[in-house]
């Protein structure tokens, strides 16, 4: 009898995090959410995660702090044993956009810490418990139940002036997934990006009015599908992968951007 899956998912109290822990939840995953400061928001993703069918713990870490990854992988091995699946989802905006001419280090700092760095040095921690943890007959090609999923953005390859160092950071993610999935394919340990269009969460809300112009308003609209995107379509792409539903598959980037990224005449 196989273990129950056990996923982290960063950042995942909230927006696309919490629509990302209640689906996996329901397909029976036990689930640590990591949150930074809102221990009520996890605290209620918890709530959703068991009413969904899985269990559920929280984990105050922040992901931009190397020094909070060993607190956060050894918190979730002692709550469910070893880990499944990471999902990094975790993530920042700048919290001024700036002309970048005129960016500060600061900035650049503050995002690149938690869109890149963090997730970068918390896969590869992971990662190597996992190899550690293998199920039996799993490595050297065989899907063993492990994987990583990457939430990157379409910012990965759209340049945007105004706030720089977000595109920059998800674009060095889109390479990290290229990366550990080409590294950790011998170990059956198989690693996504899922990249993200314009879905409603918080970050989203103060550009509100842009995004419904450009979506819904403008003659031909940004994307051929006609809508923003929600959280839950973000959850059920992440489902399908840590269910491992794809198996052949690995470094694969899965765009849940409601065709954003076609070129059309």
């Amino acid at each position: 009898m196989n273990p129950t899956p056990h996923a982290i998912v960063t950042g995942g109290s909230r927006g696309i995090g919490r629509a990302i822990a209640t689906s996996l939840g329901a397909a029976g995953f036990n689930v640590v959410i990591n949150y930074n400061r809102n221990a009520a928001a996890a605290d209620e993703a918890a709530k959703l995660v068991e009413a969904a069918g899985g269990r559920a713990t929280i984990v105050q870490a922040d992901v931009g702090s190397t020094e909070d990854h060993a607190r956060l992988l050894a918190t979730a091995t002692d709550a469910f044993g070893p880990v499944t699946c990471l999902v990094n989802n975790a993530g920042v905006a700048p919290k001024v956009r700036a002309d970048v001419l005129d960016m500060p280090e600061e900035s650049y700092d503050f995002v690149m810490d938690t869109n890149l760095k963090g997730p970068f040095l918390l896969t590869q921690r992971v990662a190597k418990h996992m190899i550690e943890t293998a199920p039996v007959g799993a490595g050297h090609g065989a899907f063993g139940g492990q994987s990583i999923v990457n939430i990157s953005s379409i910012s990965a390859y759209t340049a945007h002036v105004n706030r720089g160092e977000y595109s920059l950071s998800k674009a060095g993610m889109a390479m990290m997934t290229q990366v550990f999935a080409a590294r950790l394919a011998e170990y059956g340990i198989n690693v996504y990006e899922i990249r993200p269009g314009v879905i409603a969460t918080d970050m989203t809300g103060g550009v509100k009015e842009k995004y419904d112009r450009l979506i819904l308003q403008d003659e031909r609209g940004i994307t051929p599908i006609r809508r923003w995107g929600a959280p839950d379509d973000i959850a059920k792409a992440v489902r399908v992968l840590a269910e491992g539903a794809l198996p052949f598959s690995t470094g694969e980037v899965i765009n849940v951007d409601g065709g954003f990224h076609l070129k059309t005449l």
